[in-house]
């Protein structure tokens, strides 16, 4: 049996592609298996902490929290954020989520998209990060998320996914004058966050969803033309603090993969097996000599409509696959659904240390 390494030594090792202890674990989920978990480890319901300890979770994750002025009215049974995203709470049977709604800027003028308030890089909370690094100095400290960078997703909140499409299509300057001013927001913010973590952070985590569950959202060409040029600068952040940048896509995103390689980017997150061509030994074949792997385990498989038992078969194949030379952290391939039962994602993570032994 190897050495027992600490939780920032096991990421650090397999994410350079060789063999630690054991696979690194991460978490992710949605407020209601969340709360039935702490429930099931007899934790308080504010215990994040302890129930990453309880499931044996590597990653400890860190943004700055804006700390601004409210830079957009408020609205009756919405929630409205600091970029003027709006958000209404929906119910469903086995908990809710947060729906994106009326759009403000679906249809926008250039001088309109100019005046569009947006937070300043100086009202965000920086003093945090250090004292966060210095709590969790073993655990594997990552700044960012995968809404950082994101530019469908994020602006599509603000102008309708449809909309957004046409944009790419069109060059419309009216998206791409706002995209541009929020990443300078971003990447201004980020490297803040980086200098202020003197060395603490070690991972920079960013996103853009670029598939669906049958292959790719928008045309390789559309990519390198808008999205490529306008996520490198993120990139070459994380580089340039010597840290290695994971990037977060959903569906069938391997077509991007080779520009994510010559763009710098070293680990890739979600994977979700059930999409056109990312299935983990494809990707392990094709890609695991150059990319790490962060996910593989479907929110939408045997976690979540299957048995304690398929669970536990799931996590087994996939480490299985996934694990040999290093360069693969498991993890949910997005947040654990509401609908997943208890006993299941207990099951997976036990499966996880039981089977992620090297």
């Amino acid at each position: 049996m190897k050495k027992s390494l600490s939780s920032k030594e096991r990421a650090r090792t397999a994410f350079a592609h060789q063999e630690p202890d054991r696979v690194p674990v991460d978490y992710l989920s949605n407020p209601g298996i969340d709360a039935r978990l702490k429930t099931h480890f007899g934790l308080h319901e504010d215990d994040h902490e302890g129930l990453l300890q309880a499931l044996g979770v590597d990653f400890r994750y860190l943004w700055a929290a804006y700390t601004g002025p409210r830079l957009h009215a408020e609205l009756p049974g919405r929630v409205i954020d600091e970029w003027g995203i709006h958000r209404r709470w929906v119910e469903h049977d086995t908990g809710g989520y947060w729906d994106y709604c009326d759009f403000p800027l679906k249809d926008a003028t250039l001088e309109f998209v100019e005046s569009w308030p947006l937070p300043s890089p100086d009202d965000f909370d920086y003093a945090s990060i250090e004292p966060f690094c210095k709590q969790n100095r073993d655990k594997y400290v990552v700044a960012g998320s995968a809404g950082v960078g994101d530019i469908i997703n994020s602006t599509g909140m603000l102008r309708t996914m449809q909309q957004v499409m046409f944009d790419l299509i069109g060059d419309d300057p009216v998206f791409l004058r706002f995209v541009d001013r929020k990443l300078a927001v971003v990447l201004e913010v980020a490297q803040r966050i980086l200098e202020a973590g003197r060395g603490g952070i070690d991972m920079l985590y960013m996103g853009e969803d670029l598939g669906t569950q049958r292959g790719p959202l928008l045309s390789p060409k559309l990519f390198r033309k808008h999205i490529r040029p306008r996520l490198q600068p993120i990139v070459d952040l994380g580089k340039a603090y010597g840290i290695p940048v994971m990037f977060h896509s959903c569906g069938s995103s391997s077509w991007a993969f080779e520009d994510f390689i010559e763009m710098g980017i070293g680990v890739i997150d979600t994977l979700q097996p059930e999409a056109k061509d990312m299935q983990p030994a494809l990707l392990k074949e094709r890609y695991g000599s150059r990319l790490a792997f962060h996910g593989s385990i479907s929110t939408g498989g045997p976690v979540a409509f299957g048995s304690v038992e398929d669970t536990i078969a799931n996590v087994r194949q996939v480490l299985q696959v996934m694990m040999p030379g290093g360069g693969y952290a498991l993890s949910p391939s997005h947040q654990l659904q509401d609908n997943s039962p208890t006993e299941n994602v207990v099951a997976m993570y036990e499966a996880a240390r039981k089977y992620g032994v090297y």
